[in-house]
Order: C-alpha cells, then structure tokens, then sequence
C-alpha cells in the first residue's frame, strides 16, 4: 500500500516514530475503527484518529447536537445545534483528513443492529454513557473477535480500558449499577473528555500498529482533581455469559432475559 506525496508529508512523525513507521502507517491506513457515539469521548477520539491516518471511520450516534453538549465535544460548534451529529463529525473528520474514509450511521447501536455495525472492523471505541448500549457492543465485539476500547467519564475521573476475548467488559460490569448516574446528572468537567478520548485514540493506534503494551485486560482509573492515575487488572468471570468457558456437556448455560 503506497502514500501520495501529500499523505508522506501529512504523516512524516508517524513516518519517523520507531514503533509505527512505514508499516504501521500502513495498517492505519487499511484498518476501520468502528466509533459508537460522537460525544465526549468519541469525539476526540475520531479527531486523532482521523489526523492519524486510519483508513475508515465509521461513526455511530443517533443524536443530534445540543447546545450543551459544546461544554467538552469539541466536533461541534454553536452552528451546528440541532443537526445529526454524525453529520457534522462527517464533515469536520473529512477537512481535517481527506484521505479518511467517513462513514456516518445516523441512528443508535442495539442488540439487533450491533452485529451488522461492527462487522468488518479492525477495532471499536465505545464512548457511550449507556450501560445496555455497552454490553451490545462488547458482546458483538467479543463474537467476531474485535478488539473493544472502551472509555467513560463523570465529574472530574475517567477510565479507559481494552477488552480483547476473555476478561471482556461483562466481567467488568455485570450488570446495570443500581446507582449508574449520568453527567447530565452529576456534571463533568469538559477539558477530561479531551483526556480520555484522546487515551481511547492511542489505544486505538496501539492496537493496530502492534506499537507497545495495550490496555488489555487492564482499566486505568484516571483522577482529574489530583492529577493522578492508576492501572488495574481486569479479572475474567468463568461464569460471563459473553466471554466464559461453555458449561460441560450436559448442562445446560444460564440464560438471561
């Protein structure tokens, strides 16, 4: 796979930077990162993703932009209040990047559609702020064997992790936290979505170029008031129901409503 003389010049520090150079500009290139929701993490994320070269984007959100929402997604401005999001991130990725191929799904990612989103990917960044949104993407990543780079935030801390096979998200999270709250709940402060969408697009590259040590199987915890951080291990549950080992002949698996 060649570059023209202008994607050379574009992408001269990848070029150069041990651990990505010509072949790992040329998995960017050929790769696509599925991106599910266009908001505070996944707005950053597709912003470096697409300066980076990744060859296709494709980005799934069926919302449209509200006035405060421009608080931290920075894909939008106060003229495009009311228009579909993935319309604008189309048009803001494709001035940034014309070598990007954009790819905007105007509506939202369920357990019906999941599969048919996800299918061809290289890698999914999960930016959503629904749990159930969460467990269709990570369950239709772990059956096709996509790797699955998931990023949250809330008030002043975020997370990021990397979910490829066993331990998977479910293991993380189970099931819906009684308590879950929202930032239109408890607030965020807007500069942490540049931080941890930004996370979610080196991990992204990592993964693709084969550069470094990925987050998998790993969550790292960041605290935006103490400008400190940590690293956890992930443990996978023999029993998920998404990832675990099959019950042994005879029994029958638990199944959930």
């Amino acid at each position: 796979m060649s570059f023209s003389p202008d994607e050379v010049e574009r992408y001269a520090r990848h070029l150069v930077l041990a651990d990505i150079g010509g072949p790992g500009q040329q998995r960017l290139k050929a790769a696509t990162v599925v991106i599910v929701g266009a908001g505070g993490v996944g707005g950053p994320a597709a912003l470096y993703l697409a300066a980076a070269g990744v060859g296709t984007i494709r980005l799934v959100d069926g919302d449209t932009v509200a006035l405060s929402n421009l608080q931290r997604q920075i894909l939008f401005d106060s003229a495009d209040v009311g228009r579909p999001k993935v319309e604008v991130a189309a048009d803001r990725l494709a001035g940034l990047n014309p070598h990007a191929r954009i790819e905007p799904l105007a509506r939202a990612l369920t357990p019906a559609n999941a599969t048919e989103i996800i299918a061809g990917s290289t890698v999914v960044v999960d930016g959503t702020d629904d749990f159930a949104v969460r467990h269709a993407v990570n369950a239709a990543c772990i059956a096709q064997g996509v790797p699955l780079v998931s990023g949250a935030l809330g008030r002043w801390s975020g997370q990021i992790g990397v979910f490829a096979g066993a331990p998977c998200y479910r293991c993380l999270v189970p099931e819906t936290p009684p308590d879950a709250e929202t930032c239109a709940q408890v607030g965020v402060v807007g500069a942490l979505a540049g931080v941890i969408g930004a996370m979610a697009a080196l991990e992204t590259i990592k993964l693709i170029t084969g550069a470094g040590e990925p987050l998998t199987g790993r969550l790292l915890l960041y605290d935006g008031l103490s400008a400190t951080s940590r690293t956890v291990t992930v443990t996978a549950d023999p029993a998920c129901p998404v990832c675990g080992s099959p019950p042994p002949s005879g029994e029958v698996a638990r199944s959930e409503a």
